[in-house]
Order: C-alpha cells, then structure tokens, then sequence
C-alpha cells in the first residue's frame, strides 16, 4: 500500500507561483511519481512525472517551460513548482504513484492521494 497527501494549493494570482507537495509513505520504492489536475467538468489530465531513484522527469507540452517536478528522496517528497500561472490552471492537483514511467493515462497509476485545489484569479 501507498499513501499520499498533498498539500501547497491555494489563491494566486496570474502570473504567480505556486509549490505543490506530495508526501508519500508506505511500499513506494518502486514507483514512479506523477502530477495530474482535473478542472470542472474535464478529465483528469497528466502533467509531469519522476522516477523515485535517478529523478528523470517528463512533462506534458502543455506545461514544459513553466512547471518544474522535483523530488527529495530524504523526505519522501516530490514537488511540483508552478511558476506563470493561468487562470485555465485553476483545478484539483493530485499526485499519484505507477511503475510506468512513461505512463500519461490516469489508469496506470493505481495510488492517488486526495487533491489540493489551486486557483488562478485574473
């Protein structure tokens, strides 16, 4: 089992920044980490990913250039810096584990942790 929480969302402006975290616990050594969103009405949406290990990234082309995954393998934590943020960002973030590196579909990723709303004013 995996357990996830994030945690970071909230109010920002456009144009601003944003951290997101995910703290993970239990059996993650295998896992790589993946950051989606999901706006109202819209489905859930692949944004970046990291392996646990060597910290090799992939994004989505939606979001190469502004946002960045990070990890912290002491602190079991990976992060997700958000910086020019949109209003069309505004969504429930969520982190989620998978051993597919490569995987963007939501389905390929069986632990999700419980979301942290981020919103954009403009």
């Amino acid at each position: 089992q995996v357990q996830l929480l994030e945690s970071g969302g909230g109010l920002v402006q456009a144009g601003g920044s944003l951290r997101l975290s995910c703290s993970a616990s239990g059996r993650t050594f295998n896992y790589a980490v993946g950051w989606f969103r999901q706006a109202p009405g819209k489905e859930r949406d692949f944004l970046a990913a990291i392996t646990r290990t060597d910290g090799l990234t992939h994004y989505a082309d939606s979001v190469k250039g502004r946002f960045t995954i990070s990890r912290d393998g002491a602190k079991n934590t990976v992060y997700l810096q958000m910086d020019s943020l949109k209003p069309e960002d505004t969504a429930v973030y969520y982190c989620a584990v998978t051993t597919s590196f490569r995987a963007v579909n939501p389905s390929v990723y069986p632990y999700w942790g419980q979301g942290t709303l981020v919103t954009v004013s403009s």
